[in-house]
């Protein structure tokens, strides 16, 4: 990271507005269109801040957004995932060059799958009916965490 102190205050923002999104989505199951907006239109600034090319480098994060957003939007459509969580995932995109976000895709996938688990648990537990709901926006917020981390707790990185 190469921006100063207004790129670690963005990136500190970007943890913030993933911590609100685990909290209203374990809360009400929904993640607040304003949480979403909020972190896709910090991606331009934090962009600036970090000396993104217009060419080829903004580019290709606004095209990477779009096929995470195309590829879970599938997911969305055959009742796997909610909508906030796509959108989610795709502002978050925003953020992060292809292998961060390939990263950031596996450490989602384990955690979501040991909260479905929890979820699944709990859900035979109670003896309750119908479909479990997930919320997976806590999966995503642990992958973008943990990415997001990696720059400050890794020395080897």
């Amino acid at each position: 990271m190469t921006g100063g102190i207004l790129a670690h205050v963005l990136v500190a923002a970007l943890g913030g507005l993933l911590l609100v999104a685990v909290f209203t989505d374990l809360k009400g199951r929904t993640i607040e269109h304003w949480t979403v907006a909020a972190i896709a239109l910090l991606a331009p600034l934090y962009w600036w801040t970090t000396d993104y090319a217009l060419w080829p480098d903004v580019a290709v994060q606004i095209g990477i957004a779009i096929g995470v957003f195309a590829l879970f939007a599938g997911v969305y459509a055959i009742g796997m995932m909610g909508g906030g969580d796509v959108k989610l995932l795709a502002a978050l995109a925003l953020w992060l060059p292809i292998v961060p976000l390939l990263n950031m895709l596996f450490i989602m996938a384990i955690a979501g799958g040991v909260i479905t688990l929890i979820a699944w648990i709990a859900h035979k537990l109670r003896k309750m009916n119908g479909n479990i709901e997930v919320p997976y926006g806590v999966a995503i917020a642990i992958g973008g965490l943990w990415v997001m981390s990696e720059h400050y707790f890794n020395q080897f990185a």
